[in-house]
């Protein structure tokens, strides 16, 4: 089974090594990097050159944002199964790749997913929190949640099937995408018990209230889109669960 990862960049030459580094070293053997940089300005491309040595494509152009980038590596995309890692992101062991293919693998499944563990951007081996998608189900999106979008790995007819990106979108643009693989198509999935992406505080998703405030508004523009029924309110909701993972 071939694998399509997918990095969107943009000025991230101090971050995108450990990414690079960390789909290297993979012990699945059929896998294709795609790397979509938005025509940065620093060294990312420099680094790419040097450190990414399973990197099959590198395009470099000015974009709108990270899903117009995603967009841009799917038009690329060879891969089975599409997935997707953003700069500064890892996988949590040489395995995660492997182990994600077979899952996938089982007949009819269509979409597979597990947890993230958010860590300390100065301290790797600090974990703050775990991003937990064990009691994600499509009738929970309507509270704006959704399965760890790092950990989710598609097959390619998936989005041969729904679509690409929305990138209208400049933040909640993953969860519109998931509502129309998990609600409108109600496409079978799998949910493996394992934290397998590491990710550094500090995103544009979770960069204070204004992002927050952003993103709630995104979902609710999203669930609109697609004929979900909820509230401004009701999207808030998630706030207070998602601090109990810090407990």
């Amino acid at each position: 089974m071939k694998i399509t990862i997918i990095t969107a960049v943009y000025n991230g030459g101090e971050s995108i090594a450990t990414t690079l580094r960390s789909v290297a070293e993979q012990d699945h053997e059929d896998i294709e990097h795609i790397v979509v940089d938005g025509a940065s300005s620093d060294a990312t491309l420099e680094v790419v050159r040097t450190v990414g040595r399973r990197v099959a494509r590198v395009i470099s152009e000015p974009d709108n944002g990270p899903y117009e980038a995603f967009n841009r590596g799917l038009g690329l995309a060879t891969g089975d199964v599409i997935a997707f890692l953003n700069s500064g992101d890892t996988y949590a062991s040489g395995h995660v790749v492997s182990r994600m293919a077979q899952a996938i693998a089982g007949e009819g499944v269509h979409a597979a997913f597990a947890d993230v563990s958010i860590v300390d951007h100065a301290n790797a081996d600090r974990v703050i929190r775990r991003y937990n998608s064990s009691k994600f189900s499509p009738e929970r999106m309507s509270f704006g949640l959704m399965p760890a979008h790092p950990t989710l790995f598609l097959r390619k007819e998936v989005f041969e099937r729904v679509g690409a990106f929305d990138p209208s979108f400049r933040i909640a643009g993953d969860f519109e995408h998931c509502l129309r693989v998990f609600i409108k198509a109600s496409l079978p999935y799998r949910y493996i018990n394992e934290a397998i992406v590491r990710m550094p505080t500090g995103g544009i998703s979770n960069r204070g209230w204004r992002s927050k405030l952003t993103i709630t508004q995104e979902m609710y523009k999203a669930c609109l889109m697609n004929d979900v029924k909820t509230s401004f309110a009701k999207l808030c909701l998630r706030f207070p669960l998602k601090m109990l993972e810090m407990i």
